[in-house]
């Protein structure tokens, strides 16, 4: 993250001795990003960090994927989904999958377990209800609207808020997910043209200090999953401080940058990860050259799929499409997209735009996870054409 935190108990140095009330010494942990060369933050636990007294193998949740055969637009109802009880964790449905990132989605009214990604850095955008995110740094408590970025291999868990139950979309990178560069000064510091800044930014306020013994941690890692018990709770952690942790941000704090003409997809990027970006679509004042025409232009991204999570208002590009709540739409390269038919029509005079949406572009073609079939609007793609669902399909 661009900025420093401390939080808790630290010592004046780093690296020296740092004592309990009872003389011991508190056991540090250096957390850091490419070995000791990028951003890194230094806790402090009352246990050994690394003191695991059993290790299995675990099976995950798992689903084929296939290549998005025929080529064609995608429309998934996430809605449509299996939404019986399940964890914010183990409960995800991956819907769209490749080497660099899994889009997945889930309904989740329980807590997921003490989880560990050691594969990359975890995107959760949250659709509806409120949660607690618990972690090693401490508590973010999270709802409608706000992005949460988990580094690689914090040990966290999501504990869903009464009464509702918490819908998400979880993006999994193979790497690091973090502002746009081309916002950032070189030392870090959002730069005056940034959609956001730091005052923006929500990290841990203060540890949780549980005392547990022989806990469950589950890890992903990079030659599949395995449960790893604990002698003691890894949230032992009395300080910490530095540049790495998790982090919030809602997309309702997202400034739109706007423009007399139609402006490209770029001005709504958030995030950037390895090989894919992610954008952020919020209600905004529109474009306004008195012959303006407000929705976009069709395009064909030659060096990317094109994926849009709609999560509120009204989507003016795909009026009659039969995007809802909850739709994702996938539109692949190799493909020209654009508005439905009549949106540039209906838009042109439009002052403002009531959206909002999540998108996700990525620089490698997506495969289709299961559970993404068991909810794909068949018809989707021929809906430029008037048409709908054909035998074939």
């Amino acid at each position: 993250m661009p900025y420093y935190r401390s939080v808790g108990e630290v010592p004046r140095k780093r690296h020296t001795q740092f004592r309990q009330p009872d003389g011991s010494l508190y056991a540090e942990e250096l957390m850091g990003q490419e070995g000791f060369s990028s951003d890194s933050s230094l806790l402090y636990h009352r246990h050994l960090p690394t003191a695991i007294v059993a290790a299995e193998e675990y099976t995950p949740p798992t689903w084929s994927r296939v290549p998005n055969l025929p080529l064609k637009p995608r429309h998934l109802r996430t809605h449509k989904l299996d939404s019986s009880g399940a964890d914010p964790v183990l409960g995800r449905q991956h819907l769209l999958v490749n080497d660099d990132v899994r889009i997945s989605y889930v309904v989740a009214d329980r807590p997921s377990p003490l989880y560990r990604n050691a594969v990359g850095d975890e995107c959760l955008y949250v659709e509806s209800g409120a949660a607690r995110i618990e972690s090693t740094f401490g508590v973010l408590g999270v709802t409608a609207g706000d992005y949460v970025i988990i580094p690689t291999s914090v040990i966290y868990r999501v504990v869903p808020v009464a009464p509702d139950p918490l819908r998400m979309l979880t993006i999994e990178a193979s790497g690091h997910i973090g502002p746009p560069k081309r916002y950032l000064s070189v030392r870090g510091q959002f730069l005056e043209h940034s959609p956001y800044c730091e005052r923006d930014v929500r990290g841990p306020e203060a540890p949780l200090l549980v005392e547990e013994t022989e806990v469950d941690v589950y890890v992903q890692h990079r030659r599949g999953w395995t449960r790893h018990v604990y002698a003691h709770h890894p949230f032992d952690v009395v300080g910490w401080d530095g540049h790495l942790y998790p982090w919030a941000f809602s997309i309702h704090d997202f400034e739109p940058i706007t423009g007399r003409i139609h402006q490209p997809p770029p001005v709504h990027q958030t995030f950037q990860g390895p090989n894919f970006v992610i954008c952020s679509f919020v209600p905004r004042k529109v474009d306004y050259h008195p012959l303006a025409i407000p929705v976009p232009y069709n395009h064909h991204n030659t060096d990317s799929d094109e994926v849009l999570f709609y999560t509120g208002g009204n989507y003016e590009a795909r009026r009659g499409s039969g995007i809802e709540q909850g739709s994702i739409s996938l539109h692949p390269a190799g493909f020209t997209h654009g508005p439905q038919p009549g949106a540039a029509e209906r838009a042109i005079g439009a002052e403002r735009f009531d959206e909002l949406a999540v998108m996700v572009d990525t620089f490698r073609p997506l495969d289709l996870a299961e559970p993404a079939l068991t909810c794909e609007d068949s018809g989707y793609a021929w809906t430029w054409a008037g048409r709908t669902a054909t035998a074939a399909d």
